[in-house]
């Protein structure tokens, strides 16, 4: 049976207000470029004054209404949302890096437990939105042996590392509001590790070894590339998201549900690294990182990671549209092009 795509229809999101946190993260980004190119209203909040790169890249940042708001100020949250009539709210804003977590647990608990307590609890007090879509992530089911996998709606949630557990508790807080108690409309994700154009975060693995492949900086693994990992491409994530937010604004008994989504194949980081480095004809680089993967150790992360979206498949027959290969072609293109117009430096921090 073919996917129905209705809801991606024009005639639906014309004129709709979509709120969308973490509109600088590239999740954001590129599912404000998808809703806006269907006539909706978005409003994109973010921790920073700056509009990202990709946003200026993209010709969208006179297309959205760009707020500077902390999450963790619940006075700035609750005051935006009150002044507005929000009709679907999708919450992506986090702290997302993984090695900040493991230095700086703090500021990784705070952004991803009270940021999305506050979020949460604006919208309770406000009553009138009618779908709300939390991106939890994989990473809040915790380490399960390999031949567990991949991880199903139904898993308990046993994460141990800061990031895993800021996640499972914002994922715990928003099931908690999802009850009979408040009766939100809420939807939760936990998708794979995504990938694809406008990821300016380069301490993820993807764009970190296409800046190597480029020669813009030295690739240096960060494990020994035997870790498994499941990669969504960020297309068929804003996709997602947009059936996801439709479904629910037209049926509220999809409050509560809980959607996995991978592409049902873990991958290893060595895997990963040599597919970019073949498709960027550079096979004596590959070589070299995996002389460096042997020096590595993984600590402080799960060891294999990947899902399935057959739950997704049986409500609403979604699944992902692009192959690995497919997307890696699509973001190294992308990058290529991103590159010629900004110097990556400028997306370093302090590094």
């Amino acid at each position: 049976m073919k996917m129905s795509k209705n809801y991606i229809s024009k005639k639906f999101w014309k004129n709709k207000t979509i709120l969308i946190t973490g509109i600088n993260g590239f999740i954001g980004g590129n599912l404000a470029k998808l809703l806006s190119n269907l006539g909706a209203n978005i409003i994109g909040i973010s921790n920073s004054s700056n509009k990202n790169k990709f946003l200026k890249y993209e010709n969208l940042e006179k297309r959205i209404i760009f707020k500077k708001i902390d999450l963790r100020n619940f006075k700035s949250i609750n005051n935006l949302v009150d002044k507005n009539k929000i009709d679907i709210c999708i919450h992506l804003a986090a702290q997302v890096d993984v090695n900040i977590a493991k230095t700086d647990p703090l500021i990784t608990y705070e952004s991803n437990i009270v940021g999305t307590l506050n979020l949460l609890e604006s919208l309770r007090i406000k009553k009138d939105i009618k779908s709300i879509i939390i991106a939890s992530s994989d990473k809040s089911y915790g380490e399960y042996p390999l031949n567990k996998l991949p991880y199903r709606e139904t898993y308990d949630l046993r994460p141990i590392y800061p990031y895993d557990v800021s996640k499972a508790c914002g994922d715990l807080i928003s099931r908690s509001y999802a009850s009979n108690l408040f009766n939100m409309p809420i939807i939760i994700t936990r998708f794979a590790n995504i990938y694809g154009p406008g990821q300016l975060n380069f301490t993820a693995l993807i764009p970190d070894c296409i800046l190597g492949n480029l020669s813009l900086r030295k690739f240096v693994p960060r494990s020994n590339g035997k870790n498994k990992r499941d990669f969504l491409f960020v297309k068929d994530v804003c996709d997602l998201y947009a059936c996801l937010s439709y479904n629910l604004y037209k049926n509220n008994d999809l409050k509560g549900e809980i959607f996995n989504a991978g592409t049902k194949h873990g991958y290893t980081v060595d895997t990963i690294v040599k597919k970019i480095c073949k498709q960027m004809n550079n096979d004596n680089l590959y070589m070299k990182i995996k002389d460096e993967f042997h020096k590595q150790k993984t600590i402080g992360e799960i060891q294999h990671q990947f899902m399935t979206y057959d739950k997704l498949q049986k409500y609403f027959n979604w699944k992902p549209e692009f192959s690995l290969e497919e997307g890696l072609s699509i973001t190294i293109d992308w990058y290529k092009k991103f590159f010629y117009k900004y110097d990556y430096k400028l997306f370093m921090g302090k590094k």
